[in-house]
């Protein structure tokens, strides 16, 4: 019996059973299309995560104020001293750093003439465009003035700008936030959203002025940004020696950007897999579905095994036959599956155009491959039962 024979005979023997065979391949369907599709979409949350993260760069360090030390007996020791200006300007000395950015923020009225808008405010360094990318569409960003006594000059956003001053040019106008007048000399390139904020929406105003507005006495972060030829445990390092060597002691946390996002990346793996895990379920289901119907074929088909054994078939061949059977349903089901998946990532890509469905062609394989090796297993037991059938007693079945 050749290869051609073979495929003519386990395509005739599905077609037999048409609806059996549908509802069989139905099942190893939705599993394949539920395990690739649940691992496409944690595969996209992973890059669209850690996209967001890195859109600002890679090689940063970001310091905040305070720091919690356990100690014997089970005490704490909180220690919450101010990250000050001068910090950010001592840390911008060390070798290898390209950038420091003293952040501090907050929400306030923004009063043009004639309009008011309540939104956020970012009050920043002068290397704040730099060192996060974000470019100026008009005028300029906040000037390298004394970073202890700045101009009060403002930055807009391009949709806080529009909400404002509407059509109008935006550049040397007044905008007040509590009482305290800016003038504003830039307005940014549109930036979209970043963990939920939109930076379109943002007001840039110098740190200083920002520690004023909020009565504040401490930064609420310095950002580093290094260069690339050392790392970031060294650089790291040589930011705490130099804080250490200013406070006292270390009474402020670091976070590489690198360990953050090393640690993250870990964990949207494990959602990764855990999402198709929950899909590989309905595999397990289609593989049951399998052996339920193989191991009732066996009974109803009792004639056709006998006729085939008194032609000649071996058992093993016999065996086999069923197996090919098996197999089919589960790459049929698998190529189904496959074609449902289009359907939704089609509609997901014009609901959520900026959340990535990343189908994987490795998990596409390992999907079929898996879904054809729970056909051999799921198949086994009914093929050797069929194969074992007497000859004699099989014909005699009615």
């Amino acid at each position: 019996m050749n290869w051609a024979d073979r495929f003519e005979w386990v395509f005739r023997s599905l077609s037999s059973y048409r609806l059996r065979s549908l509802l069989t391949i139905l099942g190893f369907a939705v599993g394949i299309a539920s395990v690739t599709l649940l691992s496409a979409l944690g595969e996209g949350m992973r890059q669209f995560i850690m996209n967001e993260f890195t859109q600002f760069g890679s090689r940063i360090i970001a310091i905040t104020p305070g720091k919690t030390e356990t100690f014997g007996f089970g005490g704490l020791l909180n220690t919450t001293r101010p990250l000050t200006l001068d910090d950010a300007i001592q840390l911008k000395s060390l070798r290898a750093v390209e950038h420091v950015v003293p952040v501090v923020f907050g929400t306030g009225q923004i009063e043009s003439v004639n309009r008011s808008r309540y939104t956020d405010i970012a009050a920043v360094g002068p290397q704040a465009a730099k060192a996060w990318k974000i470019d100026v569409a008009q005028g300029r960003f906040l000037p390298d003035d004394n970073i202890q006594q700045p101009r009060a000059y403002a930055v807009l956003g391009s949709e806080l700008k529009k909400e404002l001053f509407g059509n109008k040019g935006a550049l040397g106008e007044i905008v007040r936030i509590a009482q305290t007048r800016f003038r504003v000399i830039g307005v940014m390139e549109s930036k979209g959203e970043f963990l939920g904020t939109n930076l379109d929406d943002l007001i840039y105003i110098p740190a200083q002025k920002g520690l004023q507005l909020f009565n504040r006495n401490s930064l609420m972060e310095i950002d580093v940004f290094y260069y690339e030829n050392i790392s970031s445990h060294d650089i790291a390092e040589l930011v705490k020696r130099k804080l250490i060597e200013r406070h006292g002691m270390e009474d402020f946390t670091l976070i590489t950007q690198d360990a953050m996002l090393d640690s993250m990346d870990d964990i949207l793996q494990i959602v990764k897999v855990a999402a198709a895990g929950l899909g590989s379920i309905a595999l397990l289901v289609g593989g049951v579905g399998i052996l339920t119907i193989f191991s009732i074929t066996v009974t109803e088909r009792k004639q056709e095994i006998g006729l085939l054994r008194a032609l000649g078939f071996t058992s093993i061949q016999l065996r086999n036959l069923f197996l090919y059977e098996a197999i089919a349903l589960a790459i049929f089901g698998g190529l189904l599956g496959y074609s449902l998946i289009l359907l939704p990532s089609v509609v997901a890509h014009y609901l959520f155009p900026d959340f990535p469905i990343e189908l994987e062609l490795s998990v596409l394989i390992l999907a079929l491959l898996v879904s054809a090796i729970i056909g051999v297993i799921a198949g086994l037991k009914p093929a050797i039962d069929a194969s074992k059938l007497p000859p004699i007693e099989a014909l005699r079945d009615e």
